[in-house]
């Protein structure tokens, strides 16, 4: 139904948003979020066909869809807000003391926009994190054109977003190509795209594989380039000793849940959990084995998903020394994930790199650590994560500050007695984390904050007031806070 853009068309694609960017750096923060609420005014005009569709094309009950739906819409209307206000740019002034020997000059800093962003939509959420998501939100707060690769697995869904936003650039007066939709089932179509000269910036949430794909290729142009890939998560459980003790039966119910939750398919689904050997440890083994076994095999979001959970099930499980701890009693029907916890020793474990993949789907391998110690050793040598997760009493705490440090320095996020699975969306939340993680630890796609992916610094020396932008004219006609001679203020000059 949908056909891969011709790559003729598609340079031209990047010609007309390098055009639109020249008329859009310029517009005012205040249309940016005018533009931004019209957006999410029509993505909930969308109504229940948009949702049919979803339904139809991802397996996601009505209630995800509907939720993620209000999500994307608060992210549009947040986002928004936060692109008004201002913070975000950064506006750093020093005036000028021309007594100094030398002379000071007058210089002032913000951040500006890059140029037209490259976005590729996410299978998994085909709103929050594809052709209206995070990526496009922040873009387009920042000043950028957006060129959106709908994801295959969801076109029809991509389509109809795709038409609430380009009415919405309509209804504000804005250049209609500061947001393209286009097809590409194909690699040459993405490869296209993100090699073209007039691509500032990449956005993209998926496997790691294809992220880092896109990495290569922005970083083999002649004129290299960011791209902002999150690219999935084992997202690390460290469960400590007082805590199994005593609670062993508590935390089984909450991993069960959130393990299979969505049918796996989130980007902090826990695949990993770790404790060391004790009774607690018994106990907690036979309560998550119990939980398991209970819950359903759930349909995933496309057949493609499916066959590579049950492939890489499969291999994760025929590794040696890995041991079914339990799965769901009911057998999973075509295109369904299967509930699993696995086992292995702490020495399997190190020993063997594969068990530290990510696999994608209701999956979690439980690594008994033969003491506090191999733990330590093990959250030294694990690679970057998106989260991690530490289970514990203060006690617990007090005496594996190593450990703590550890997992601080391989996630973007560590939680304390909770499940990873759930990212609010706020200014206080990172989600990202170190390679391979994401390709840039430095930056968050979720929360506001996210939208500094997509500017740069500029600095204005000894310019005239007139020709300032508004943002850093003396008189802060934009009432943002700014810091003024090292002082953060929001007054005149």
């Amino acid at each position: 139904m949908y056909n891969d853009i011709d790559l003729a068309a598609l340079a031209e694609v990047c010609e007309n948003a390098w055009d639109a960017f020249l008329v859009f750096k310029r517009t005012q923060v205040s249309q940016r979020a005018l533009l931004m609420r019209t957006i999410a005014t029509a993505l909930e005009e969308t109504g229940d066909e948009l949702i049919a569709v979803a339904m139809k094309e991802t397996n996601l009950p009505e209630a995800r869809l509907r939720a993620e739906r209000g999500r994307t819409i608060f992210q549009l209307l947040q986002y928004a807000d936060a692109c008004e206000k201002g913070d975000w740019l950064e506006i750093r002034i020093d005036t000028a003391i021309p007594d100094k020997n030398p002379p000071k000059p007058d210089i002032r800093k913000m951040l500006v926009p890059l140029g037209p962003v490259a976005v590729f939509g996410a299978s998994n959420f085909p709103f929050a994190y594809s052709t209206a998501g995070g990526d496009t939100a922040c873009a387009l707060a920042a000043g950028c054109p957006v060129i959106v690769k709908a994801h295959p697995a969801h076109e029809e869904t991509s389509t109809i977003v795709a038409q609430a936003i380009q009415k919405a650039v309509e209804k504000c007066g804005m250049p209609k190509n500061i947001f393209t939709h286009v097809y590409g089932k194909s690699f040459e179509v993405g490869k296209a795209l993100v090699t073209n000269h007039r691509i500032k910036a990449v956005g993209f949430t998926g496997s790691y594989g294809g992220g880092k794909q896109l990495f290569d290729w922005a970083n083999q142009r002649p004129e290299p380039i960011p791209v902002f890939a999150e690219m999935g998560s084992v997202n690390p459980v460290f469960i400590l000793n007082e805590k199994l003790e005593h609670e062993y039966a508590t935390v089984a119910q909450q991993y069960a849940g959130s393990i299979t939750l969505g049918v796996g398919q989130f980007c902090t689904n826990p695949g990993l959990l770790f404790a060391t050997k004790s009774p607690g440890l018994d106990e907690f083994k036979l309560a998550l084995a119990t939980a398991i076994k209970e819950i359903n095999p759930g349909t995933m979001l496309h057949t493609g998903i499916a066959k590579a959970y049950a492939s890489k099930r499969e291999v994760a499980l025929s590794q040696p020394s890995v041991s079914l701890v339990a799965e769901s009693s009911t057998a999973p029907n075509e295109g369904q994930g299967q509930p699993t916890v696995a086992t292995v020793s702490g020495e399997q474990f190190l020993a063997n790199p594969l068990l530290h993949q990510e696999v994608f789907g209701p999956y979690s391998l439980l690594v008994e650590c033969n003491d506090t110690n191999q733990m330590l050793q093990i959250a030294r040598q694990l690679e970057g994560q998106l989260t991690a997760t530490i289970m514990g009493t203060e006690a617990d705490l007090k005496s594996n500050i190593n450990l703590i440090e550890a997992v601080k320095n391989i996630c973007g996020r560590i939680i304390l007695n909770g499940v990873p699975t759930g990212v609010e969306v706020c200014l206080s939340m990172h989600h990202g984390g170190p390679f391979p993680s994401t390709t840039d630890a430095r930056f968050t796609s979720v929360g506001a904050d996210g939208i500094k992916r997509f500017a740069r610094p500029l600095s204005f020396q000894n310019w005239p007031n007139s020709l300032l932008p508004e943002a850093l004219k003396n008189e802060n006609p934009l009432h943002m806070w700014r810091t003024v001679n090292n002082q953060l203020t929001q007054s005149a000059m």
